[in-house]
Formats: C-alpha cells, structure tokens, sequence
C-alpha cells in the first residue's frame, strides 16, 4: 500500500471534474496563443519571427506557471483557490481585447526591430495570463493523487486529458474558429469559458460542503 496523503477540503472534488476542467485549460491556453501572432500581426507583421516571440514567451510562461501551481499545492490545497486561477486568467485575458492596440503601438514605435518589439508585446500581453493557466495542472495533480503510488498514474491521465484539450484548442481555432469570427469574439469565448469553469468547481464544492454539512447534521441527530 501507499503512504496516505492528507486529504485537503479540495479533494472531494469529483475526477471527473478536475480531469474536465484541465481539458478546459489545454483547450483555452492554445487558443489563445494561436490567436497571438494574429493579434500582433498589425503592428510587426505575421512572419515566423513573430511567431517565434509568441510561442517562446508562452513556453516561459507555461513553466514558471508550473512551477508556481506546484509550490502553491503544497499549502493546503482546495477547491476556491483551484477556481481562482480560472477567474484570474479569465481577468488577465482581458487586456488582450481591451487594451492590444494602446499597448502594441507605443512598442511599434520605440522598437525598431520586429524581433524584440514583437517580444516585448508578448510578454506584456500574454505572460501574466499563460502562467495563471499553467498553475492548473500541477495544482490539479495535487487534487487528484491520493498515494505516492497513485501519483504517477494520475498525472499521466490528466497530462493526456490536458493535451488533449490542447490539441482541440490548436485545431478548433485554426481550422473552424477564425473562419466564423473574429479574434475578440474567439477571445471572449475563451474568457467565458474560464469564468464558467471557476464557477462550476465554486458550485461543485458548495453542494459538496452543504452535503457533507447535511449529513453530519444526521448523524449527530441520531446520536442523540
């Protein structure tokens, strides 16, 4: 047998639920960096220089979102903190739409070349947010593995169900999504989406607590 974890409130939390919302995340991560280089393609064109910036600055944001998600899921983990990051990166997903132009243009201007222009506007556009989503999965690995032995097992299949979403995302966006509208409506779908999951696990752990509150109310009630 494996050595027992201690089981955080968080941990009632269905499987199914956490496996669901890190193909919501994969799925909402590549989106948005498909839609980056379009985004940015106004200002410093859409060559493969441009995409080189947005691709990079997403892999640095992914991994200090990891690495950030996993240090954070050693301190008492659960459910509200989980739908946090959601709502959060929902929040920081909004200066792409909001603010792109007003943020890209005085870069446009100050930097000459495309290479390092193009940097810059993606670390300001997209670092904050990537690295919000990229504490999903670490933090959901912790919710799920209940032994050292489990551990493995668990991370594989939420991994898989990740990249999935991932895959989904990449080919959605690119194949279909650009074709029926435009950049900020696919932005915005993305945004609800994650507000929606935040909302879902609130909501799952509320009835999860009343239930657990409901029954221990029983309980007592029949001891006395």
């Amino acid at each position: 047998m494996g050595k027992k974890v201690n089981k955080p409130q968080a941990r009632s939390l269905p499987k199914n639920v956490i496996i669901g919302m890190a193909f919501v995340s994969g799925f909402c991560i590549m989106t948005v960096e498909m839609l980056g280089a379009r985004i940015m393609s106004p200002y410093f064109g859409g060559s493969l220089l441009v995409w080189g910036s947005v691709i990079t600055i997403f892999m640095l944001a992914l991994a200090f979102g990891y690495l950030i998600g996993g240090r954070l899921s050693i301190r008492n983990p659960n459910a509200v903190t989980y739908a946090m990051f959601f709502i959060a990166a929902a929040v920081f997903c909004l200066p792409v739409i909001l603010f792109a132009d007003f943020i890209m243009e005085p870069i446009f201007i100050a930097v000459e070349d495309p290479r390092y222009g193009s940097l810059l506007a993606s670390v300001i556009l997209y670092f904050v947010p990537t690295s919000i989503l990229g504490m999903i999965s670490p933090y959901s690995v912790r919710l799920l593995v209940e032994t050292q032995e489990h551990s493995g097992h668990m991370a594989g299949q939420l991994f898989f169900v990740s990249t999935l979403g991932s895959a989904a995302g990449t080919l959605g966006t690119s194949f279909y999504f650009v074709l029926w509208f435009e950049v900020n409506q696919i932005l915005w779908g993305s945004i609800v989406a994650l507000i929606a999951a935040g909302c879902i696990i609130l909501l799952v752990n509320y009835l999860l607590n009343a239930s657990t509150a409901k029954s221990r109310v029983q309980r007592y009630e029949k001891q006395t």
